[in-house]
């Protein structure tokens, strides 16, 4: 071997063994479905700005998704979380397109005013809400090896919205539980630990005091787990749950829930791995899918953050690159993802919630930049 040669075989193997960090964000190009004749296609999706800081963020994805070129385009719809009800041009676009992007929405406290998040649940039946909880590199926090999937069942339980006032000063809230929707969203849980390579599924429960209600959901999850000898069934209390979740969070994989726990469970899940504004999510039924911040969208209403423009657009972000891979369009949802990652990891641009000082745009304008 020639003697000038060795110093770039020096070079060439301690670049080998030990690779740059960006590089861990990026793979080979590998073919990952056969599409079909018009599958590029560009595809509607319905726009929901939302409320406080919504139009801001859902305006930070539709900036990025035009310098990808990415094969959607939206059909925008005022809505505000003050209105009576969804107006139905807004429902009949999301059954239309099939698939919907939402900002926050703010819900009165009290009063007669219901949720119009949660009219939007029961009438498109988006009965499985989804929330990905996982350490993004270069982000610290107290736990490291964190990658929870909270799948919520989204129709029932606490938030059937029955209550009365029994008589003055009394007051009824029902809980509903139903075989049919703890089936569903059990085989939704076990579905899609089968299909991402999950290994566990634990099931969410207060069935030591509430016998027959979540009796009734531990018994369905039973039932379908006895379908998937592939992968660990596991239950716990939901009280341990959060103190376990807190502890020793790197024991969850997939976590499934009737309503109101599993809307706790995941905000304190996104706590713990890194903030509600860096986690995706998303509320899918047999037909239609709305994606969304994934935790509680708390800040939506903060006033201070929307006249800094320094809200956080990573969560919605990340969940619009899972909506990419649910329009099967994998490839762009890589480019965004593996984007965001690197931002995140490098730490130059990041919004008061991660340590940082950078604005809505400064991050976005980051991002783009980091696309390949």
């Amino acid at each position: 071997m020639a003697r000038r040669s060795i110093p770039v075989l020096k070079k060439l193997l301690s670049t080998s063994q030990h690779p740059s960090p960006c590089s861990r964000f990026t793979s080979s190009r590998s073919v990952t479905y056969m599409p079909r004749p018009g599958d590029g296609a560009p595809r509607p999706v319905t726009l929901i700005p939302g409320d406080g800081i919504g139009p801001l963020v859902t305006g930070a994805v539709e900036q990025v998704m035009e310098a990808m070129h990415a094969p959607v385009y939206f059909e925008r719809y005022e809505v505000h979380g003050d209105m009576k009800k969804v107006p139905e041009e807004v429902i009949e676009s999301i059954k239309k397109n099939k698939v919907c992007l939402k900002g926050g929405l703010a819900t009165p406290m009290g009063g007669g005013v219901s949720s119009l998040n949660v009219q939007l649940r029961k009438e498109l039946d988006l009965y499985a809400s989804l929330v990905n909880c996982f350490n993004l590199p270069g982000l610290p926090t107290r736990h490291q090896n964190v990658d929870i999937v909270v799948i919520r069942e989204n129709t029932e339980g606490e938030y059937s919205g029955l209550e009365h006032e029994v008589v003055p000063g009394v007051v009824e809230s029902l809980k509903v539980i139903t075989k049919f929707c703890s089936e569903r969203i059990a085989k939704y849980a076990f579905e899609y630990a089968y299909l991402n390579n999950r290994k566990k599924v634990t099931a969410v429960h207060k069935a030591n005091i509430m016998k027959l209600a979540d009796g009734l959901f531990l018994e369905s999850c039973r039932e379908v787990a006895t379908k998937y000898p592939g992968i660990k069934y596991s239950e716990i209390i939901v009280d341990n749950c959060c103190m376990q979740l807190v502890s020793k969070p790197e024991q969850f994989d997939v976590m499934v829930t009737p309503n109101l726990y599993g809307n706790l469970v995941a905000n304190t899940a996104a706590g713990i791995a890194g903030g509600t504004g860096v986690m995706p999510g998303g509320n899918v039924g047999a037909d239609h899918a709305i994606f969304e911040q994934g935790a509680s969208a708390g800040n939506v209403g903060n006033d201070k953050i929307l006249e800094q423009k320094k809200a956080n657009p990573v969560a919605l972000l990340l969940s619009s690159a899972m909506m990419l891979r649910h329009l099967q369009f994998p490839s762009f949802a890589d480019r965004l993802e593996t984007a965001v990652k690197r931002v995140i990891s490098e730490g130059k641009y990041r919004t008061k919630d991660l340590g940082g000082d950078s604005t809505t745009e400064e991050v976005v304008n980051a991002v783009v930049s980091a696309l390949d």
